[in-house]
């Protein structure tokens, strides 16, 4: 949306200027946005909990998955980023082999990526390939007796290296885990709202049959606003509130938040910028791939929309 932008700045001024609560109180701004936003997504995704950080969204995400399916272990995939609070560092290779190592109840699969990974271009399916490795980690999970909770994935590998899955990875590793009593949590905290251009959310890219069970959202959604939201379906939520805790968060989904919310969405429909990043983005692919002629270091270019990543080669 860019820095500052006028339409965010005014609506969080205006709204400061009548009313800033904590979420005791109820407010049209939460419901008004929260409608809003589940235009965007699949119908199934239509509970929200609003939240003031990417990292408190994964954490959420992760406490809804484990209620659902009683199960406690997490797949993730190698070289992933999912937040900076201790339960995240743990689900974070890039994190955790720097730190007290791996859990148990961690499982690393491998970034299906067909340019430097195990299966690549010339691969005839590496999407299955590379989902058969998941299935691979859920079966000797089970010989230990671990029981699956969740898959979570950033729809796009970003820390990892700007990946761009294969088709049908993602429907495919979605069918082992649900097989394994788990759920597949999709992180767009960095790849959302039309960075990707084609589409709103990046996990929109695996195909129209795909619909993950959670989807998680920071950074873009407030413009540099604290501002977050976990999306998921009325079973997960329903399943978390039968625990008589209820979820609360004093300033997740404030009337001011939600303002700047509603207004980043005005401005990526206002101005066109799904489009704005699909032409942008084509734009400076065609450049690089100019460049990637001429220099033998750049072994690879690739991405979608405003989401690519040069890969450096020796």
């Amino acid at each position: 949306v860019g820095h500052c932008h006028p339409d965010v700045v005014k609506a969080a001024h205006e709204q400061n200027q009548l009313l800033n609560t904590n979420s005791r109180y109820l407010h049209d701004n939460l419901v008004d946005y929260a409608e809003r936003l589940s235009r965007t997504l699949p119908e199934r995704l239509c509970i929200f909990y609003f939240l003031n950080s990417g990292s408190e969204a994964n954490d959420l995400a992760l406490r809804l998955a484990r209620q659902y399916t009683t199960h406690e272990d997490v797949i993730v995939l190698d070289h992933a980023y999912h937040g900076h609070l201790t339960s995240l560092i743990d689900i974070s290779p890039y994190k955790f082999r720097n730190l007290g190592g791996q859990k148990e109840w961690v499982h690393v699969a491998p970034v299906p990526d067909t340019y430097r990974g195990l299966y690549r271009e010339d691969h005839e399916d590496s999407a299955t390939a590379y989902a058969d490795e998941v299935k691979s980690i859920i079966e000797h999970a089970h010989q230990r007796g671990r029981k699956i909770a969740a898959f979570f994935v950033e729809s796009l590998p970003s820390v990892g290296g700007q990946i761009l899955p294969p088709a049908g990875y993602f429907q495919k590793v979605a069918q082992h885990v649900h097989k394994a009593g788990g759920i597949f949590i999709a992180d767009e905290i960095q790849v959302g709202f039309g960075r990707v251009g084609k589409h709103f959310w990046a996990f929109q890219l695996q195909g129209e049959d795909f619909i993950p069970d959670i989807v998680t959202m920071g950074k873009p959604i407030g413009n540099g606003h604290p501002l977050a939201c976990v999306a998921t379906t009325k079973e997960i939520a329903e399943a978390f509130a039968a625990t008589g805790v209820e979820y609360f968060n004093t300033f997740g989904g404030n009337p001011v938040s939600c303002a700047v919310g509603l207004a980043v969405l005005d401005v990526i429909e206002k101005e066109n910028l799904q489009a704005h990043a699909t032409q942008v983005g084509n734009f400076l692919m065609k450049l690089l791939k100019e460049q990637q002629l001429k220099h033998p270091l750049i072994g690879d270019v690739r991405g979608c929309g405003l989401f690519i990543g040069v890969d450096l080669i020796k």
